[in-house]
């Protein structure tokens, strides 16, 4: 078995979601769901398929983001994977209904940092043990850093 670190290569306003689901109409189900969220969404959707014709399923609004699930998707090719790759809009607006589609099993990352995906391949199979998300801290913060993220966050009105 080869374990490995494959990159998540896209744009840096491109943000992403990884996870793993169970079923083929996971793709269809992603693409209803993001929508129904927030229909000005720009997303691309890629999800592999783990048996049958074992292919990547491809949904999404906008053809350069379908592009990057999908190069994504093909460079990871770990079973029951998808990818979402979205834009004019945060991952924060779309996760908890994404969590709550029936055939979700779970979500690795929810992220516009740079990403690495660890995978253990078997030769015939591959799997996501976890991600890497971002970069390592750098230090505590201090009351500077503080009034940083207050200001950030009510910049995207997430806090008043």
């Amino acid at each position: 078995m080869e374990i490995r670190a494959i990159k998540i290569k896209k744009p840096e306003d491109v943000n992403v979601v990884i996870g793993q689901a169970h079923f083929i109409k996971t793709v269809e189900d992603l693409y209803e769901t993001i929508i129904a969220a927030v229909p000005a969404m720009k997303f691309g959707i890629a999800f592999c398929e783990a048996s049958g014709a074992c292919k990547i399923r491809v949904e999404g609004n906008d053809e350069d983001l379908k592009k990057i699930a999908a190069d994504n998707a093909l460079s990871v090719s770990a079973g029951h994977m998808f990818i979402i790759a979205l834009r004019e809009g945060f991952p924060i607006n779309i996760l908890n209904q994404i969590k709550g589609i029936q055939e979700v099993c779970s979500i690795f990352a929810a992220t516009a940092n740079p990403v690495e995906v660890v995978v253990a391949d078997t030769g015939k199979a591959c799997g996501i043990l976890g991600v890497i998300d971002g970069l390592k801290p750098k230090g505590v913060e201090n009351e500077e850093d503080v009034v940083w993220r207050k200001d950030f966050l009510r910049k995207f009105g997430y806090k008043r």
